[in-house]
């Protein structure tokens, strides 16, 4: 079964990666991440460091929100008004 990639990729053959510098000058400019082919397959995926950040942060809120949805199903999760009094504290104080 193949996997589906959300956003299409640039491609780079791996024997393109011994030019190393001319890769990541391509990865820094790149919005995407870039896939590296072996013999023409799918052999790993490399992202620039800002990237791999933003999508870090993006699967950390998505985690939060599932565990937030599993404690609401649970019955454990906390009252909005109490939430909201919370978050408003906090930003005072930041």
């Amino acid at each position: 079964m193949a996997r589906q990639v959300a956003k299409p990729l640039q491609t780079v053959r791996f024997a393109d990666l011994r030019s190393s510098v001319t890769t990541l000058k391509r990865l820094r400019g790149a919005k995407r991440p870039l896939l590296i082919t072996q013999n023409g397959k799918a052999a790993a995926v490399i992202l620039s460091v800002k990237a791999y950040e933003q999508a870090e942060r993006e699967r950390e809120i998505l985690r939060l929100l599932a565990r937030g949805e599993r404690e609401i199903a649970a019955g454990s999760g906390h009252d909005l008004e109490a939430v909201l009094k919370e978050a408003d504290r906090l930003l005072a104080d930041a």
